[in-house]
Formats: structure tokens, C-alpha cells, sequence
């Protein structure tokens, strides 16, 4: 059965978002860490990070967020999160010519707030 480029790009997006692409970047933004975890603190750093990887891995796709799954926008602690998959080349200096090609792509998950964006 073949399946449609953005279905592939679709089913790339969902493993770089549940943490099975070897090859994939994960950022979170400065301001998004500091204002979940509060105080400079390791842990609670820690402890934020964790809970917006699952966020993300349990994200429920609505029919608004596009065939790609590469963004959603969810609430945590009170706060808007966004998340954005963007696709490069394999040295991360140019967007990849194929992102349904996952030998010619890396992906990099960012996690930001909404004011990020």
C-alpha cells in the first residue's frame, strides 16, 4: 500500500514527537522553562521538561492542526504552550529538500509559550 508524502511526513512528525528519531533535535525555549519551573532550581527544571515531553507525546491531534502534525498548542501549569516540528538538511544549516525523506532530514522539535511564537 503507498501512502502520501504528507502522510509519511505525518508519520515522521509523530516519531520525532514520541522520542524514537535518534537523528532529531529537541529545544525548549528559555522563557518556557524558566516560567513552568520558576526559581532556578535543577530539578524543578527537570520536573518541567518532563511534563512537557509528555504533553507533546500525548498531544491529541484536532482536524485544525494541520495533515503534517508538525504543531499543536496545548495548556500546562496555566500557561499556552505551543510546539513546532521544522525540518533541515542533515548538517542543520539549510531546510531539508525532502522532509518525507528521513535520510535527508532532521527534524527539531521546539517547545515554547505561546508568546514565543
Amino acid at each position: 500500500m503507498t501512502i502520501s508524502v504528507t502522510e509519511q511526513i505525518a508519520r515522521l512528525n509523530d516519531r520525532c514527537r514520541q522520542g524514537f528519531d535518534p537523528t532529531a533535535r529537541l529545544v525548549v525555549t528559555r522563557a518556557c522553562l524558566a516560567r513552568l519551573a520558576g526559581e532556578e532550581d535543577a530539578v524543578r527544571e527537570i520536573i518541567a521538561q518532563a511534563e512537557l515531553l509528555a504533553a507533546v507525546r500525548r498531544y491529541d491531534f484536532g482536524p485544525g492542526d494541520g495533515p503534517e502534525r508538525d504543531f499543536g498548542a496545548f495548556d500546562l501549569r496555566g500557561e499556552r504552550i505551543f510546539f513546532k516540528i521544522d525540518y533541515y538538511d542533515p548538517a542543520l544549516e539549510f531546510g531539508s529538500e525532502d522532509p518525507a525523506d528521513a535520510s535527508l532530514t532532521r527534524r527539531v522539535l521546539t517547545i515554547m509559550l505561546a508568546e514565543d511564537y
